[in-house]
């Protein structure tokens, strides 16, 4: 691979940073971030934005509304919009189901749906994991049965984030219970207002509302909502989880963390010092920074295979998901101790309003603990580390 610096990367880091300063309004910008994304309202203003400038679909390609951007491209715009504090965007719709619309869905269902996506205007979840069928995907029960142009849902869904504030769920149910477990699985597009879905709220360890039971008592679904073919639906998933290996690490929150970390390193004190100045802490902080860095080079590593479609992608894909998600733990976890006393307070959570009286260190602690509780589920969501260690030993090593 060829380390020297990217003069056209460079570049385009430039115009990113150019268009953030012109088009992101000071009243949206470094507001508070929830584990996922943001707060609806300001995520949608910052689509609109995006998608009034022609930058509404950042991770596709041209010939489907998308900028065209390469995925290193891709890379140096999500790191400029967390180091401006820009809203997120909606994650699900954007690198998950754009894509598998795109590659699979009829005319008519692109017709229906990107022009929503891309405006902004429906919000999507996702409804794979089920009780008991979580990193074995393939046992999911909830079944789809054929009734003339409809499906009859009826099953449940669990950890669905942002259900309750979503538009419509895509959702992989078992339309044949008799083929084998992959076989049998058909993936839908559903509108939440369907009669019949019920969705309950899981307060997490975070003490934050973003994750969601979803029941489905007999829903009746279009079968023009079915995404390819009846059976497709494993094919399909695949495609959606084979997207973007260079993105496994989150490396964008990644140095969102570091820069936590260095504020933290000169505003809190030990004694009469700041904590720099404290040889153990500053230790531990250039470690962090060093396996940052060493995060960031496999990146661009792994987004060179993904632009020459080497199969390697996969496996250096969950070797990223593995390493990244563990720092990420380690790095939410050293910014609580950073915070000594105070990183045992209950902040107020990033969606919840200021208390009129500021607690202490609010400014600087307010969502770190919520922040460390919730990546203690960063090894298992996004497939457990478990499996992708898994990938790595059959891919690489045919194990």
């Amino acid at each position: 691979m060829d380390f020297q610096p990217d003069a056209g990367l460079d570049a385009f880091r430039v115009t990113v940073r150019a268009f953030l300063r012109e088009h992101l309004p000071a009243d949206l910008a470094n507001k508070p971030v929830g584990s996922v994304r943001s707060m609806r309202p300001d995520l949608v203003r910052w689509q609109k934005i995006l998608n009034g400038n022609g930058w509404g679909a950042p991770y596709w390609a041209q010939k489907d509304g998308g900028t065209g951007w390469t995925v290193l491209q891709r890379l140096v715009f999500d790191e400029e919009c967390v180091a401006a504090g820009a809203p997120t965007q909606d994650g699900f719709a954007q690198k998950l189901l754009g894509p598998v619309i795109n590659a699979f869905a009829t005319p008519e269902q692109k017709a229906e749906h990107i022009p929503r996506i891309l405006g902004g205007e429906r919000l999507w979840c996702q409804g794979f994991s089920e009780p008991g069928s979580g990193s074995d995907l393939a046992s999911l029960r909830t079944r789809a049965d054929r009734e003339g142009d409809h499906y009859v849902v009826n099953g449940q869904k669990i950890w669905t984030s942002y259900a309750h504030e979503s538009d419509w769920i895509f959702l992989l149910v078992r339309t044949d219970a008799d083929a084998k477990k992959q076989a049998g699985i058909s993936f839908l597009l559903v509108d939440m207002k369907t009669p019949g879905i019920t969705v309950r709220p899981i307060r997490s360890i975070d003490d934050c509302h973003h994750l969601n039971e979803t029941f489905f008592d007999n829903v009746r679904v279009p079968v023009a909502n079915r995404i390819g073919l009846e059976g497709d639906g494993w094919t399909i998933t695949k495609f959606l989880l084979n997207n973007e290996h260079a993105t496994a690490a989150d490396l964008p929150m990644l140095r969102r963390y570091l820069m936590q970390l260095r504020t933290l390193a000169t505003t809190q004190r030990a004694g009469s010092k700041p904590l720099i100045a404290r040889p153990e802490f500053a230790l531990r902080l250039a470690r962090l920074e060093a396996e940052v860095t060493a995060i960031a080079t496999m990146v661009k590593r792994v987004a060179a295979m993904e632009q020459d479609h080497s199969p390697a992608a996969h496996a250096m894909g969950s070797m990223l998901k593995v390493r990244g998600t563990e720092l990420q733990q380690r790095m939410s976890e050293f910014m609580v101790e950073a915070l000594g006393d105070y990183g045992a307070v209950a902040y107020p959570e990033p969606h919840d309003a200021c208390l009129e009286t500021p607690m202490p260190h609010q400014d600087v602690g307010r969502g770190i603990a919520n922040d460390m509780f919730f990546r203690r589920a960063s090894t298992i969501y996004g497939g457990t580390s478990e499996v992708q260690r898994g990938i790595v030993a059959k891919m690489l090593f045919q194990l």
